[in-house]
């Protein structure tokens, strides 16, 4: 496997950890104060981890065919998902 493609695996790998500790701090959170923000914190960071490793998956299994459509459903998935983290900054009281 080319040094690139090693880089980015293991970069999007330590996203993937970051982002799911993440969601398990909402969700204690959650689980502690019953704030309804810190579903929305967890469901955002839940979709940007969930772009990232559809498009890591899909590109290896493309042998990176189609990078156009990797990177829009990259794109997509995370912009929506900061929609949300964004959604539960505004709405937490």
């Amino acid at each position: 496997m080319p040094m690139i493609e090693t880089l980015y695996a293991i970069s999007t790998l330590v996203f993937v950890v970051a982002g799911l500790t993440m969601v398990g701090m909402a969700m204690r959170a959650y689980v502690q104060t019953s704030r309804r923000a810190m579903l929305h914190l967890s469901l955002g960071f839940s979709l940007a981890v969930a772009g990232a490793a559809a498009t890591m998956i899909s590109a290896f299994i493309t042998d990176f065919d189609g990078a156009r459509s990797l990177l829009f459903v990259n794109s997509g998935l995370t912009t929506f998902g900061y929609l949300f983290v964004m959604y539960s900054l505004v709405t937490y009281d």
